[in-house]
């Protein structure tokens, strides 16, 4: 069993999940010339990334990403779409995404599950409230047809979603070790082309240091997720 994963920039590869997911991972890097598969292989995930999910001017990849996914969820191969992952899968399978209204969502944030988590394959041993880390602008603002939220937040409210019985959207990092959140608050303007971090008002040495401290918590929430995730892939 294989996972073939899309991974969209250097910076913003498995982390965590290279250790937690216990099935072989095949990394596609478009960036680099790699071609996106027209298949996965026994599942896929879909990282994150700096561009929007419409910008394919930056990222020419994305029209055959969201193609991938859109095959993916119709075939049934088990999906983890992540950030920018899970805002192509939206947009592949007739969502909407959107420069989010409510301003950047960045660093160690809750999210609260909704009823449905509690039967969910993935997200069943979350507890009502977790920690997450979150690196975002845009937003999920209307889900696909059929799917089923499972995890929200105060700031924006789609966090997480199943679409079928075996793809799973979530807007957070499960995947980011805080060396991975440091790299990005130390990109230039922080990654964000609104204008850096200190524009919406943070500090990159307090983001770090929160996410930091959040470690614990965050490996005691996410592993059991991303070992479900492994499980289900080996099932399918």
């Amino acid at each position: 069993m294989r996972i073939t994963v899309i991974e969209h920039e250097a910076e913003a590869g498995l982390g965590y999940l290279a250790g937690w997911l216990g099935v072989p991972c095949d990394v596609v890097r478009p960036y680099l010339g790699d071609e996106v598969p027209v298949r996965a292989a026994d599942g896929l995930i879909v990282l994150g990334g700096a561009a929007a999910a419409w910008e394919d001017e930056r990222s020419p990849w994305q029209p055959a990403t969201r193609d991938l996914l859109r095959r993916a969820v119709d075939e049934g191969t088990p999906t983890l779409a992540i950030c920018l992952g899970a805002q192509l899968l939206t947009m592949a399978c007739g969502g909407t995404v959107e420069r989010g209204a409510a301003g950047l969502e960045v660093g160690a944030c809750e999210v609260t599950t909704l009823p449905a988590a509690a039967s969910d394959r993935l997200f069943g041993g979350v507890g009502e409230r977790a920690v997450a880390v979150q690196y975002h602008q845009d937003a999920m603002t209307r889900l696909p047809d059929g799917a089923v939220p499972l995890l929200t937040g105060a700031r924006y409210p789609h966090q997480g979603y199943r679409l079928g019985e075996a793809a799973w959207a979530v807007q957070f990092h499960p995947e980011a070790t805080p060396e991975i959140f440091a790299a990005w608050t130390a990109q230039p303007e922080g990654g964000d082309p609104a204008g850096g971090l200190s524009a919406h008002g943070y500090s990159a040495e307090d983001l770090n240091a929160e996410v930091k401290a959040a470690e614990p918590a965050l490996v005691r929430t996410w592993r059991p997720v991303a070992e479900a995730f492994g499980d289900v892939v080996r099932s399918s």
